[in-house]
């Protein structure tokens, strides 16, 4: 029998790994991160919850989150504006004697308990927001009640570079799949098993496990459980195999939303059987020149293109110029490009402005980002 997900309680982080991304999350949280045109970060896990039937979701907030609240909104997009369950944002307490905000996961979570323990659900999905994902958490969660588990950890295995396990955690497994160890933030070339930091345990294991560590005085979910406790708790790993791209810095993300112009990598993340929902701005459809050409290129309602553009992402209510040429260029909210200018190999924040006649170009490897409202 299928198992019932209203049974089942979402948590998300919104603000996890963002000093990795600090361009970009200077005013945001990793959560409201513009990706593909039209999606925020949080869209993917968010979507992921409701496709699968999940109805209670709380989102942990710690800073820079009136973006996402304005994204968010009422929950609509995601059919989670609900008097009974529903999104719920959370508040960013902590036991930091300083600051009063949580240092990492387990004191962000021991500041939410109640509301854990108020959603009577079964079980727990945890959650980051760095992931460009489209996961079936139903799925995972019938293979978490069917092992027996006490926790199951979505991962990933292929063969990864130094750079990408530098800032990640990797499992070694043993032949029933069972994790047997974690190694934390060390650089590792070669076939791995990356933790994609997406688990589901039974409810009352995750706050018995917050209420003992952080009287303890520990905070790190990575660290402290997943690493600490792969020997004495029963964790099974979950391969993912679909389309996925994390971001962790800022060539990471540029990256990510070019592979997203590959319509095989996009149909995988964006289908009709597991859509993804975004807040929706209500613009009008895109407009072109008489002389405009877009080639392989997103673009999203709402622009107006007079000028070239070639392997580029617009985001909504971008305008380029006449006579303006744009190449590998990743384009936010209401970016404006002049006439007779040159970009390419650059990401803009929302609300840029380029002037006519500006040649503005960097290298693939390392994209000029403009930061928002800048005018050049």
């Amino acid at each position: 029998m299928s198992y019932n997900m209203t049974n089942v309680l979402g948590i998300l982080f919104a603000n996890a790994h963002e000093e990795s991304v600090p361009e970009l999350t200077a005013k945001r949280t990793m959560a409201s991160i513009p990706i593909g045109g039209r999606f925020r970060m949080v869209d993917f896990p968010l979507s992921g919850m409701s496709n699968s039937g999940m109805s209670r979701v709380g989102i942990i907030t710690r800073a820079n989150y009136q973006s996402l609240l304005d994204h968010i909104g009422m929950a609509r997009p995601w059919d989670l504006a609900r008097n009974t369950g529903g999104l719920t944002l959370l508040a960013p307490f902590g036991r930091n004697i300083d600051t009063g905000l949580f240092r990492g996961k387990l004191e962000a979570l021991y500041s939410c308990l109640s509301y854990i323990k108020h959603s009577e659900c079964e079980y727990t999905v945890l959650s980051d927001c760095d992931l460009i994902i489209n996961p079936d958490f139903h799925n995972l969660v019938e293979a978490h009640v069917a092992s027996g588990a006490d926790i199951t950890a979505v991962c990933h295995t292929d063969n990864y570079t130094e750079e990408d396990t530098r800032e990640a955690s990797c499992f070694n497994l043993s032949a029933d799949g069972r994790v047997e160890s974690v190694v934390i933030n060390r650089a590792m070339a070669g076939k791995r098993t990356m933790d994609l930091n997406i688990y589901v345990l039974k409810t009352s294991l995750l706050i018995s496990l917050v209420e003992e560590l952080v009287s303890l005085g520990k905070y790190s979910l990575s660290r402290d459980v997943m690493q600490a406790k792969a020997g004495e708790l029963d964790i099974r790993a979950y391969e993912f195999s679909g389309f996925y791209r994390r971001i962790c810095d800022l060539e990471s993300y540029y990256q990510a939303n070019m592979a997203l112009l590959d319509h095989c990598n996009l149909s995988k993340l964006v289908n009709s059987e597991r859509p993804i929902y975004t807040k929706d701005r209500a613009d009008a459809p895109a407009k072109y020149g008489f002389d405009s050409s877009v080639k392989d290129s997103l673009v999203a309602d709402g622009c107006v293109i007079e000028g070239v553009v070639e392997n580029s992402i617009l985001f909504r209510g971008v305008k380029v110029g006449k006579g303006t040429v744009v190449k590998n260029a990743i384009l936010m909210q209401d970016t404006e490009v002049g006439k007779d200018s040159a970009v390419s190999n650059i990401i803009t924040d929302k609300n840029v402005v380029i002037g006519d006649g500006l040649t503005v170009s960097s290298s693939e490897s390392c994209p000029l980002y403009i930061s928002k409202g800048r005018t050049l």
